[in-house]
């Protein structure tokens, strides 16, 4: 048997990859996070399988399931909403995983900055303007930061920055980047993105906070600000110019 961790996708049961909907198809296991996973996407699973919410459980827990699974000779289909490269949390499941000799292959989904980009209609690398983007998220007290990667220190880059799980600290955020991309650097918030209930907020660094507070705005949100998300003047990019040969690798 093999564990499948399946990025479910940001929020759209139809944003599953079709390899991601083929193996939960084929799963008589399924571990998903109520919380997050679209509730559509378990209809998917064949008849009978087992479905188990992991929102309650902790780590030990969630482990137990997944060895019984493989003891029983089962495949199991992980969800986890998003992508499972980025904030995840299946770096700890894939090492217990590793220590009870079980095996596990990883299924990319689409992750919530990508589901946040298309929802702003931007690409978020524009020649001339911007060619690095930098996902992260902030300190709290649950979970600190490693040294060099506090919000302070990245936004000395100027690159574009796309924040994770902050939307409740969005007051912190912008005091840390206002004195690297200025007030009137663009800001946008997308909440909920490819749901039905996707709310977009853009402004400027200096007003993004109040826009945040007065829609209620909490979490499953990511922020992200710099310059290439009002961008309009830029130089068309290499790949597709009439000076370029086209003859060469």
């Amino acid at each position: 048997m093999t564990v499948y961790f399946i990025g479910a996708g940001p929020g759209a049961a139809d944003l599953i990859t079709v390899r991601g909907a083929r193996v939960l198809a084929a799963s008589p296991v399924c571990l998903y996070a109520g919380s997050l996973v679209p509730r559509e996407l378990l209809a998917e699973c064949p008849p009978g399988a087992r479905l188990v919410d992991t929102a309650q459980l902790d780590l030990d827990q969630i482990t137990a399931e997944l060895v019984r699974a493989h003891e029983e000779g089962h495949d199991v289909a992980r969800l986890h909403s998003g992508d499972p490269s980025v904030f995840s949390a299946v770096a700890e499941q894939m090492r217990r995983l590793d220590a009870a000799g079980v095996p596990y292959e990883v299924v990319p989904g689409v992750p919530a900055f990508a589901a946040a980009a298309a929802a702003l209609k931007r690409e978020l690398t524009v020649p001339t303007v911007g060619q690095t983007v930098i996902l992260t998220r902030i300190a709290q007290q649950a979970t600190a930061m490693p040294d060099g990667e506090d919000l302070a220190t990245l936004g000395r880059s100027g690159a574009l920055i796309v924040l994770h799980l902050a939307a409740r600290y969005v007051d912190r955020v912008v005091d840390e980047l206002l004195p690297h991309y200025g007030a009137d650097c663009p800001a946008a918030v997308v909440a909920y993105a490819s749901r039905p209930d996707e709310l977009v907020l853009r402004g400027t660094l200096d007003e993004i906070a109040a826009k945040v507070k007065e829609a209620g705005v909490l979490r499953t949100a990511v922020i992200m600000v710099g310059r290439t998300l009002a961008a309009e003047h830029f130089r068309d990019s290499h790949l597709y110019s009439p000076d370029r040969d086209r003859h060469t690798c």
